[in-house]
């Protein structure tokens, strides 16, 4: 009895600060994962993926358009399979209480995934398949199962922030890890130099291995929190049945439902945009390849302050507010995209999407630590990467659609395409007034 007085009269630990908090080995090591798949989703899905289709399709506007449908169908593809498989991931880590030992392997097979786009880019044939080069189709194919099993290392990477630190620290060490991941970024575009100017697939294998290099902190240095209870074991597929259950306490608890849905609007518009910016910067607002590139250096240094700015605005004004403000900063951006008739207004609009996609996921993930109950966090987390791959199917089904139909009209169904993105984040913001949120409860 007095052993569980003396514990109870323990004072709490003292929340830690500046470099105690960011240097504490299992924060960094989770933070340099984020640095190294951010060196994949932006010099894969982002730049150099594009960036070949276009070199391989287009070549006046009308087939840029066609370059650009199969851009968005291809990453909608990845996405019908995220649709089906993420939530269940979910519920896979809430049943084994581990999650990095599902993290590597499935890193591991993008990282190969990746490598496979670049030999099979530098294949050299003349058979075809489904009327594609074969090459190509290879190149595509590759590309979808890279892509897909990055997204569902997410699915287990993200729910261990909350086993980083306490409430008050989550924002911070959110912040910091979006943070790192853009400077990844910067890291990442070492390849670039030694590209040439219609040879974007040599960039694949390259990033791959800064991909694996910079995921080694993590596979040897960070180490799951002991389950408390590992659950029975089950069929795999059995997990649909809890992910139901999930759902319809997901919609009792209002303010998590809510919080689903206007995320789905808001992830919709982010997802599309990150797919389709360097093809639409190049074809429609006349940027050559360089320039771009210096355009997404200046666009991942505005991630990089958003994402810690918005760490500290996350815990002075509370996530559902900070939000609010993220999404107005996206509008803003996406609607001058739209209409940007010079260079200048597309390098304002890049620099404020920047500061959006950096501080987006350090709100939304904050918010949604807060909201869920910890014993049932891995199945919301995966209800989230479900909401979000769902919008990744029809953010990019649409814009790609409008680009096919509106071909003929060269680079105007572009730019329809890109408004079109801001009309989902109004819907997300009338969404997300709506959501309940007493910040008090949530510190």
């Amino acid at each position: 009895m007095m052993a569980q007085l003396n514990l109870q009269r323990q004072p709490a630990p003292s929340p830690r600060r500046g470099l105690a908090l960011y240097f504490a080995l299992p924060i960094l090591s989770w933070a340099f994962y984020d640095f190294a798949n951010t060196i994949f989703s932006s010099n894969i899905v982002t730049i150099f993926f594009p960036f070949y289709l276009q070199d391989a399709v287009g070549g006046n506007e009308q087939m840029n358009q066609i370059a650009s449908t199969m851009i968005t169908y291809t990453n909608a593809i990845v996405s019908v399979f995220l649709v089906l498989l993420s939530p269940l991931f979910g519920v896979w880590m809430d049943r084994t209480g581990r999650k990095k030992a599902y993290l590597v392997p499935f890193t591991l097979i993008s990282i190969l995934a990746t490598i496979l786009m670049g030999l099979s880019a530098m294949w050299k044939t003349d058979a075809e398949l489904f009327g594609l080069p074969l090459s190509l189709a290879g190149v595509l194919l590759a590309f979808m199962i890279a892509k897909f099993f990055y997204n569902s290392s997410l699915v287990f990477y993200d729910p261990m922030i909350s086993d980083l630190g306490t409430k008050q620290e989550l924002p911070l060490i959110s912040g910091f890890g979006v943070a790192i991941g853009y400077v990844g970024t910067l890291m990442g575009l070492v390849v670039y130099p030694f590209i040439g100017a219609h040879s974007f697939h040599q960039a694949f294998i390259p990033s791959a291995l800064l991909f694996l290099v910079f995921s080694l902190p993590m596979f040897l240095f960070y180490k799951d929190k002991p389950a408390k209870q590992v659950q029975e074991k089950k069929p795999f597929f059995s997990g649909y049945r809890e992910i139901l259950a999930t759902f319809r306490e997901a919609r009792a608890h209002r303010a998590i439902f809510l919080f689903m849905i206007a995320y789905f609007f808001f992830n919709d518009a982010i997802a599309t945009a990150v797919s389709v910016m360097a093809v639409y910067a190049k074809a429609v607002v006349g940027f050559s390849t360089g320039k771009f590139i210096l355009l997404y250096l200046v666009s991942t240094v505005s991630s990089i302050v958003g994402s810690f700015v918005f760490g500290y605005v996350t815990k002075r004004v509370g996530a559902k507010r900070a939000i609010l403000y993220v999404a107005i900063i996206l509008l803003i951006a996406l609607t001058m995209a739209s209409l940007a008739v010079n260079q200048i207004m597309f390098w304002i609009c890049g620099t404020l999407y920047g500061v959006a996609m950096g501080a987006t996921w350090v709100t939304s993930r904050t918010l949604i630590v807060q909201l869920t109950p910890a014993e049932k966090r891995g199945q919301f987390f995966g209800l989230f990467a479900f909401s979000g791959k769902v919008s990744s199917i029809v953010g990019p089904t649409i814009y790609g659609t409008i680009t096919l139909l509106l071909a003929d009209h060269g680079n105007l169904a572009s730019r329809i395409a890109i408004g079109s993105l801001g009309i989902l984040v109004l819907v997300g913001l009338a969404v997300h007034a709506r959501m309940p949120y007493d910040r008090e409860k949530m510190m």
